[in-house]
């Protein structure tokens, strides 16, 4: 492992541990320790066994569209590939680092470049859909809990909502005029070549056209797949819900109502703000975000147990069993090669 890797795991280790640290301090008592002791062992299970469920939704999901493209890749592979993601989208800011994983792990998996490249934007734009239509349902549903939020979360939301559609409207772009789309792509290759030179970045410059014809043919593809785009779509919508579930379990298994309601809202704001990239993992501006709403329904002395929880099972699990699925997928790599 590098050593700016390292640095990124300790530093996003360190800042999330800080602001758990201080929620705990901050709302513990005789009542937390109580909560402690009489925590469900069963519900607590069931939110793993939804955690890992929902990244069995990814890997269908990334089996459907790398299929609609007339590739077959095993499932195990895509679920391991999964997990590699995991540990890379905690230690890079906005999760961004799970992006290029996922496409050089599609690529190992003889899957073209700009295909894999299509398939991980097409993810991303799949999540917009979901989330975005998530979004209106939970602000016609719980419309008075929204002015409860304050201006920030809600100013944080829209901005996170905004880059959705811009990274939408930028692929349908892309779709219908392709040429300039090439130009552009091109001219930034270029720039970062010119100030960053190297042979990885040279190649990319020279396969630029093909890659983007091939990207380009790969996304229309896909969207021109009725059953693929359906499956997919049902594939993500089964993940984000699996995801934003596993908060009411835990509330369960800390002898509270599960607020499915309510939860499934604040997850939704949650899982926008960690996708502006501005610290490793989105490392403090989860726990933030988490407490300063949850806050809002959870008793003050569960709020630093219920964090401690919820942040395990979506930041310290994907740091432990990324880790392991990334030396699994070395492991594999070297015997390959011999």
């Amino acid at each position: 492992m590098k050593k700016s890797q390292k640095t990124w795991i300790w530093l996003s280790l360190a800042i999330s541990s800080v602001v758990i640290f201080a929620v705990c301090a901050a709302t513990f008592n005789v009542e937390t320790l109580f909560a402690i002791l009489r925590i469900n062992i069963f519900f607590l299970l069931a939110a793993l066994a939804l955690r890992v469920l929902s990244l069995g939704f990814w890997a269908l999901r990334l089996k459907v569209m790398t299929g609609s493209l007339g590739y077959r890749v095993e499932i195990p592979y895509l679920f391991n590939l999964v997990l590699v993601n995991l540990f890379a989208g905690a230690i890079t800011p906005g999760q961004a680092g799970g992006d290029p994983v996922r496409v050089h792990g599609l690529y190992k998996a003889s899957v073209k470049v700009g295909d894999a490249t299509a398939v991980v934007i097409m993810e991303r734009v799949l999540d917009g859909v979901v989330l975005v239509a998530m979004g209106t349902l939970a602000i016609l549903i719980l419309g008075p809990i929204w002015e409860q939020l304050g201006t920030g979360l809600a100013l944080a939301m829209f901005l996170g909502f905004l880059f959705i559609v811009v990274v939408i409207l930028l692929i349908y772009y892309s779709m219908k005029r392709p040429e300039p789309a090439k130009r552009l792509i091109k001219r930034i290759l270029t720039w970062i070549e010119r100030h960053f030179p190297g042979k990885t970045i040279r190649k990319m410059v020279d396969r630029a056209d093909e890659e983007m014809e091939t990207f380009v043919c790969g996304v229309r593809s896909f969207t021109g797949s009725g059953r693929g785009l359906l499956l997919g779509l049902l594939w993500t919508a089964g993940f984000w819900i699996s995801e934003f579930l596993v908060a009411s379990v835990l509330l369960i298994a800390l002898g509270q109502p599960p607020f499915i309601a309510e939860s499934y809202l604040f997850q939704l704001v949650i899982a926008v703000i960690m996708m502006i990239p501005l610290t490793p993992g989105s490392s403090g501006m989860a726990e933030i975000s988490a407490a300063s709403l949850y806050a809002l329904i959870v008793p003050s002395s569960l709020l630093g147990v219920f964090i401690l929880l919820w942040r395990g099972l979506f930041f310290y699990f994907n740091i432990v069993v990324g880790f392991v699925a990334g030396l699994n997928a070395y492991r594999n790599e070297l015997i390959t090669e011999d």
